[in-house]
């Protein structure tokens, strides 16, 4: 067996966990979509209330319930996207992001409202995919950021204020953790290895 071929089927076993792993999360999102809805939606109480103390804890929850699925294709391509720069790395990027959105939405969302969805973490995976390849100047990273933005890069606009209903806030929060999570793991040292 050549080193190229091992190289190639070592790096399709490193996608199987990611598949499970993030496939999995969706799966996740789709049943408490439908307990939600079972439930006359109880499970949104668990969002993120705009400056109300007590739903900061929400911030962990938040992502993992939705209105619907119409974030799911973006968070399957995406999050996968991301794991192939290992599980250390895309746990951090779904941490930073995470945290991000949701304190940028329980800051500066209109009051009285509850926010919950995936879709700040789909603007963390893409902003990361997007400005990584810039940081480690490394010309696969920067072609698949090409690629990416060809593909998803109209939805940036979403961090804009817009459609009743969507969230910018957490669209916003969620690309500037992307980007911070890009630049901690990769801008000081192409060669550094930090997670």
């Amino acid at each position: 067996m050549s080193t190229q071929s091992f190289a190639d089927r070592r790096s399709l076993e490193g996608v199987k966990p990611g598949v499970v792993v993030v496939g999995g999360l969706l799966a996740l999102m789709w049943v408490l979509e439908i307990i939600d809805s079972a439930s006359f939606h109880a499970l949104d109480q668990l969002g993120i209330i705009a400056r109300n103390i007590g739903s900061l804890p929400h911030i962990l929850t938040a992502p993992w319930l939705h209105f619907g699925f119409p974030h799911s294709v973006p968070f399957l391509i995406l999050g996968l996207l991301t794991w192939l720069a290992g599980p250390g790395r895309w746990l951090a990027v779904t941490l930073i992001t995470v945290v991000t959105s949701g304190l940028t939405v329980w800051l500066i969302a209109p009051s009285n409202t509850i926010t919950l969805g995936a879709s700040g973490l789909v603007f963390g995976y893409l902003a990361y995919l997007l400005v990584r390849g810039f940081f480690t100047r490394n010309i696969w990273e920067i072609a698949l950021s090409v690629a990416v933005f060809f593909f998803y890069g109209s939805i940036l606009l979403g961090v804009l204020p817009g459609a009743s209903g969507v969230s910018w806030q957490g669209h916003l929060g969620g690309a500037i953790g992307g980007f911070i999570a890009a630049k901690f793991l990769h801008g000081s040292d192409p060669a550094t290895q930090r997670v």
